[in-house]
């Protein structure tokens, strides 16, 4: 996708609206302007090593499993298409669906124990003990495995953090007047 211009036609901006479904035009431009700049060699990917020079990504604990689900190629780079859409799961608008996928390490379709724990060990890191964390996720499929089959489909999970769960989960707000 015309990542080694220096500008984005109509139709590539149209398509990547269409591909991810949140970002408007002008976030896309920006988003384009931030690509090229992390893009130091010019040759239309960026290393995955350079997303923690993203200040809306550096502290989020997360950031390695988000890039694990978008880099398709497990090249360690991504293209303008995944840097767009990796980004776009943090977007305000995107489906609480595609941001529960970050729980679904195994890319199984569903939600294990284990997701969970791998999950919340990055996001707390060494501040609970693995006790704790044992603790935490057990609690967690005792509310929400409602059928006790030992795993959460997306809807069962969804279903038992609704009331708790933030509009603004795992968000970062695109349209502010400086670059993303």
């Amino acid at each position: 996708m015309g990542v080694n211009k220096s500008t984005l036609r109509t139709e590539e901006i149209e398509e990547v609206q269409q591909i991810t479904g949140v970002f408007s035009q002008k976030e896309i431009k920006r988003l384009f302007k931030r690509f090229k700049r992390l893009d130091k060699e010019e040759k239309g990917v960026i290393n995955v090593e350079d997303f923690p020079g993203i200040p809306e990504l550096s502290m989020n604990p997360l950031l390695p499993r988000l890039i694990a689900i978008f880099d398709v190629n497990r090249d360690s780079q991504l293209n303008f298409a995944q840097f767009v859409n990796t980004l776009s799961v943090f977007h305000p608008n995107a489906k609480k669906e595609d941001k529960l996928k970050l729980y679904d390490i195994n890319n199984i379709g569903y939600i294990t124990k284990g997701d969970i724990e791998t999950v919340l060990t990055m996001m707390v890191g060494n501040n609970l003990l693995k006790d704790q964390v044992a603790t935490i996720v057990a609690e967690t499929f005792e509310d929400a495995d409602k059928g006790n089959k030992g795993k959460l489909s997306f809807d069962d999970f969804k279903n038992s953090f609704q009331d708790t769960m933030p509009e603004n989960l795992l968000s970062i707000q695109f349209s502010n007047p400086y670059d993303v």
